[in-house]
């Protein structure tokens, strides 16, 4: 796959059954983002009889329909929100899959729609911000509010691009213990991040990438491992399994004899 004139994915192999909780790990420039776009319909891959693409068990799909069976939440998709934009109607977009429901899509709202997006607000800790701006929450409350617009179609599965990134401690651990919630109702979590301990103790499996290709996947405690996350990342690190969580700290450098 190729974006521009780079080329992203070479090789590149992969499958991913209902039901899993994944987490996409990499350095800078492997092609997480690329990969959670392709399979949100964002990009496509150039057209090759010997590569295939199916989603949900299909190669083709009207883009809409699938929106509404897949969740998806980024920190570039919070930067396109515009301060004014009440919470409310951010989660209702996720019915449309666009960003706010201006214009003829406002009238299109319909009652059940407004109700489900309340529930959904409700159920991410956010009952009470139904009608504030999205520009007065916090950076932690706006993510939880994309998080309801993902869930709102209750979809089968969500796609979260790095959902902690830019948060602090607190909003990271609201966020994290939102997710564990949703695995435990039996939502499928793909998850991209740049970090370890940012993948949730429901997380079982781990697909390690490195420059467009994959590195290792395999069992959480098993991709996980100081050696291997040495040799993908380029840096020496430690790691240690703490409560479900995985922590890494740099390794001190072996001086040359």
């Amino acid at each position: 796959m190729w974006r521009g004139e780079t080329r992203v994915f070479d090789d590149l192999s992969l499958r991913i059954e209902q039901g899993e909780h994944v987490a996409i790990l990499g350095p800078n420039g492997a092609g997480k983002t690329t990969l959670l776009k392709l399979i949100h319909r964002e990009l496509y891959p150039v057209e090759n009889p010997a590569s295939r693409v199916e989603i949900l068990g299909r190669a083709r799909w009207n883009v809409w329909d699938l929106r509404r069976r897949i969740g998806f939440v980024s920190q570039e998709l919070q930067q396109h929100y515009a301060p004014e934009v009440i919470a409310e109607d951010v989660v209702l977009s996720g019915f449309f899959s666009s960003v706010g429901v201006h214009g003829m899509l406002a009238g299109r709202v319909t009652r059940a729609q407004r109700d489900a997006a309340r529930r959904a607000l409700e159920s991410v800790g956010l009952a009470d911000a139904a009608s504030r701006r999205f520009g007065q929450l916090s950076t932690g409350e706006q993510r939880r509010c994309l998080l309801a617009r993902a869930l709102v179609h209750e979809p089968e599965t969500l796609v979260l691009d790095e959902p902690t990134a830019g948060l602090d401690l607190a909003g990271s651990y609201e966020v994290l213990t939102r997710l564990r919630q949703l695995a435990r109702r039996g939502h499928s979590l793909v998850l991209v991040t740049h970090h370890p301990a940012e993948i949730p103790p429901e997380v079982g499996r781990v697909i390690l990438l490195s420059g467009g290709r994959i590195a290792a996947d395999g069992p959480k405690d098993e991709i996980l491992d100081a050696a291997l996350l040495s040799r993908v990342y380029g840096v020496p690190v430690n790691i240690a399994a703490m409560d479900g969580y995985h922590v890494t700290w740099p390794a001190p450098e072996i001086a040359e004899t």
